[in-house]
């Protein structure tokens, strides 16, 4: 797991680490990955890089075999609201997405695409759902993909390791926050 080279223009993008879903019961524990996040979008900021925070306020009208988590109860008013550890800021992008993707349906590719962003960082739960799939999105739309898996888990062991060790490796480079960090630092 090694990060070749930060692009001139990166975006970090976090997916779903809003207050309706950091308590559902995961493989890491949240704080990690949440903290992990925040760190990442700490340093993003202090070097002036875009910073997106997703949240999901809804899901895809199909119908599936699996019940969600939240499935027959009415969500609390601030189901949606990104955690504020991540210490949001106005300069932060916001997509709202109505899927698993952050791409579909939503102005995320036009935003980066205005900011001439070439690489995105993805942090966020669910590693097999949400970041998985605006990964898929994101390599499909052109971008260089890094995964900080150490800032990322999902509801269950197995889908979080296919994730990681088999899909990952096909959508881009595989690596920790702290080595994202520290290339910011070296290369900025």
């Amino acid at each position: 797991m090694t990060l070749s080279v930060l692009d001139p223009k990166p975006a970090l993008v976090v997916i779903d680490l809003q207050k309706g879903i950091t308590g559902y019961p995961t493989v890491h524990p949240m704080e990690d990955v949440v903290r992990r996040s925040a760190d990442l979008a700490a340093a993003f900021r202090s070097h002036g890089l875009p910073v997106v925070l997703v949240n999901a306020s809804g899901g895809a009208p199909g119908r599936t075999d699996a019940v969600s988590p939240r499935s027959g109860r009415t969500p609390e008013p601030d189901w949606t609201e990104i955690v504020a550890e991540l210490d949001p800021q106005p300069t932060d992008l916001r997509v709202t997405k109505q899927t698993w993707g952050a791409f579909h349906n939503t102005p995320l590719d036009s935003l980066l695409q205005e900011l001439g962003v070439t690489q995105i960082v993805l942090t966020g739960v669910a590693t097999s759902a949400g970041v998985e799939s605006t990964a898929r999105a994101a390599h499909e739309h052109g971008y260089h993909v890094v995964l900080a898996t150490d800032a990322m888990t999902d509801m269950e062991a197995d889908r979080h390791h296919n994730s990681v060790e088999r899909i990952f490796p096909r959508l881009g480079e595989s690596t920790t926050a702290a080595e994202v960090i520290d290339q910011l630092a070296k290369s900025r």
